[in-house]
């Protein structure tokens, strides 16, 4: 593979920034979002609570809550995205109230709404859990100090988003300190609020009464990227990336340097040559900055293709390791054993019809395909179209071979 890809607005910047509209009456517009399911799934949320909201093929999206007559997270859109809890911060910090379906099962492992929940009581919030949906209310949130027993992205996110509105300071200790956490705290800061010290553990939030509208144009999308990074590295390829922020991605081009691959970042730009042999290195998922667990399944899919043997730890999220079986289908050595995978390269993979599990093993599937001998089917493909835009054109342009097909 060789050529040119340029890569999408974050999704995970995206929708936290979506549901950051419900925090004011005023026009919010967001460029560079990426069109894919999440994304539209947003969309349909926040007008059926009464926002007008529109997102469009073009990457721009306008959305005004001038009025939310219905503060609610019906089970039908939160059960096809777990994200869509991060209504709750905002529904709380303007209205005061807010009923949201719990998330419910994940294939990836459980994420509990828990840490949400407790920031929120911190901050005077009473939450219930009834029916399975969290009834929370509060005449105004007041500023609290929370420290969070595990790092949590989205937890931050709607307790900062929440904190934006309440009444005094609210400090957010052992806080995510993803590039998708400063994006959203930019655009707050934007709109109105005081956030100081994001991308880093300690987070400290000064209240204001009210937040205006805003122009913000999201980052762009560093799974994504890697994901190409990737590719070019299991091809032998030449692959250079655009539109991408190289800094974002530090843990991971370090990674495949490791492994082999020649590496350079420029101004906006990655390029990544593939070289032989590829080395299988050890590597073990953790929070930013850290080798990030959306890339696990991919940096699996390359070290099937190693000289050696790889262990991949996951200390994230359990249970994140299925799509080894569907690689273990196509001819890769792979023992699991719990949070732990034995990666033994060198073993040729057949193509084989697979079925995609979560949104990145679907990505780990079309990698190891790019690669396998013989055609190479992926089912059950909505999973990519959560967070991929046009996976497929991107890859063909770089010369795989590679349609979308309808049964």
């Amino acid at each position: 593979m060789s050529g040119r890809v340029e890569i999408s607005g974050a999704k995970n910047a995206a929708l936290p920034a979506m549901a950051a509209s419900l925090l004011t009456p005023e026009t919010v517009q967001l460029e560079n979002i990426p069109y894919v399911r999440d994304i539209l799934t947003t969309r349909r949320l926040l007008a059926e609570m009464g926002a007008a909201a529109e997102v469009r093929p073009d990457g721009t999206a306008t959305l005004t809550a001038a009025e939310i007559p219905h503060p609610e997270a019906p089970y039908d859109l939160v059960r096809t995205m777990r994200a869509s809890i991060l209504v709750l911060g905002p529904l709380m910090a303007r209205f005061g109230k807010a009923r949201v379906s719990l998330p419910g099962g994940c294939a990836i492992g459980a994420r509990p709404v828990n840490l949400h929940l407790m920031g929120l009581e911190r901050m005077g919030a009473r939450c219930e859990v009834v029916h399975g949906y969290v009834e929370a209310s509060a005449e105004r949130l007041h500023g609290a100090y929370v420290l969070m027993d595990t790092v949590t992205v989205t937890g931050t996110e709607n307790l900062m988003m929440a904190a934006c509105m309440a009444e005094g300071e609210t400090v957010l200790d052992n806080a995510a300190c993803e590039p998708e956490v400063c994006d959203l705290a930019c655009m707050l800061r934007t709109m109105g609020a005081r956030i100081e010290n994001d991308g880093t553990r300690t987070i400290r939030i000064e209240g204001v009464k009210n937040l205006h509208g805003c122009r913000h144009r999201v980052i762009p999308d560093r799974i994504e990227a890697g994901t190409f990074a990737v590719a070019a590295a299991i091809t032998r390829g030449n692959v250079v990336i655009t539109n991408c922020v190289p800094a974002h991605l530090h843990s991971v081009l370090e990674q495949l340097e490791r492994t082999g691959a020649e590496v350079r970042a420029g101004e906006g730009t990655i390029h990544v040559r593939g070289r032989d042999p590829i080395r299988s290195v050890d590597v073990t998922t953790n929070p930013y900055p850290g080798f990030a667990t959306d890339m696990q399944a991919q940096y699996m899919a390359l070290m099937t293709q190693g000289d050696g043997t790889a262990l991949i730890t996951e200390t994230i999220f359990e249970n994140r390791f299925m799509h080894a079986l569907e690689l273990i289908r196509m001819g890769a050595d792979i023992t699991i054993e719990g949070g732990q995978a034995i990666v033994r390269g060198g073993k040729p993979l057949s193509g084989a019809n697979l079925i995609a599990s979560d949104l990145r093993a679907s990505a780990s599937l079309i990698l190891a395909g790019l690669v396998a001998q013989g055609e190479t089917v992926v089912d059950r493909v909505y999973h990519l179209d959560r967070g991929y835009h046009r996976i497929e054109e991107k890859l063909a342009g770089l010369g795989a071979v590679i349609e979308r097909i309808s049964r």
